[in-house]
């Protein structure tokens, strides 16, 4: 039994992480019709931010996060200044681009922080937790605690806020709109700024629970794909459903199905498309 709640909270700790980064790109989808494949590199750069500020410069955990989401933010924005609000409509070009960001700032991260793996840099710090009897991580209850305070904060600001309401619109009509006066071009800048700062907190955040390395952009942008495609594009609470229910599968699947770990969570996002073409909570064309 102690086994089940070990891995229930490290399956829930991995669901909040592939919430937060997938979260950011199912908006961008949504609103701006870009697929970002540098999220996952925003992801890794900003990991590393952390580690600099918290083992590097000695710094507060609460600044490695606030400058880890800093530099995912401003990263993203930069590309879509620069690069991709020229790109609108043409995903071919959307796809190459952002591509070829993941190899730039890979490679940025190997000249500066050279290619060995940094640890979860919070766990020393932090004494395990017992509850009825059972000693848990801390740094895995505190990332479930954050994600879910995120979720509720990006719940309201897309449903119960004015900027969420011009969101919702460009999601529904973007031409319509603009015909009654949204600055579309302020607000997708607003939200891509929002949501690369998003990953950039999930970067720092999810250090703790798998470390650091040069892959890890890589490897978080394939998950946070499938947790936007069994979501569906464009929700929150999409995105949500789906990074739990993929990081339980995923977890889970590792200790259950050893030799089938690679494997399950595809296997659930072909089940759940069979069922729901446009995901658990999508929004409908």
């Amino acid at each position: 039994m102690s086994m089940f709640f070990t891995n229930l909270v490290n399956g829930l700790a991995m669901g909040m992480v592939y919430f937060l980064t997938a979260a950011g790109m199912s908006i961008v989808m949504g609103v701006m019709g870009i697929s970002n494949l540098a999220h996952g590199a925003l992801y890794m750069v900003s990991a590393y931010v952390g580690w600099q500020v918290f083992k590097g410069f000695h710094g507060p955990f609460t600044l490695a996060v606030i400058l880890g989401g800093l530099t995912g933010g401003l990263l993203g924005l930069l590309i879509e200044r620069i690069f991709l609000r020229r790109l609108y409509k043409q995903p071919n070009e959307q796809v190459l681009l952002t591509y070829g960001f993941v190899y730039i700032l890979t490679n940025l991260c190997l000249w500066i922080w050279q290619g060995w793996a940094r640890m979860p840099f919070t766990a020393a710090a932090l004494k395990p937790i017992t509850i009825g009897g059972l000693r848990f991580a801390s740094s895995r209850l505190l990332l479930i605690a954050l994600g879910a305070l995120f979720a509720v904060a990006l719940w309201y600001l897309q449903d119960r806020t004015r900027l969420g309401a011009r969101v919702r619109a460009g999601m529904d009509d973007k031409e319509m709109a603009q015909g009654m006066g949204v600055n579309m071009e302020m607000v997708s800048m607003l939200v891509f700024f929002i949501a690369a700062f998003v990953a950039g907190l999930s970067g720092v955040l999810g250090a703790q629970v798998m470390g650091i390395n040069t892959e890890a952009g890589s490897t978080i942008l394939v998950q946070a794909l499938v947790v936007v495609i069994v979501g569906g594009v464009g929700s929150i609470q999409g995105a949500l459903l789906g990074g739990l229910l993929i990081g339980l599968i995923d977890t889970f699947g590792k200790v259950l199905f050893p030799q089938l770990a690679m494997f399950t969570i595809y296997l659930a996002m072909v089940l759940i498309l069979v069922v729901r073409p446009r995901g658990l909570l999508g929004r409908r064309g």
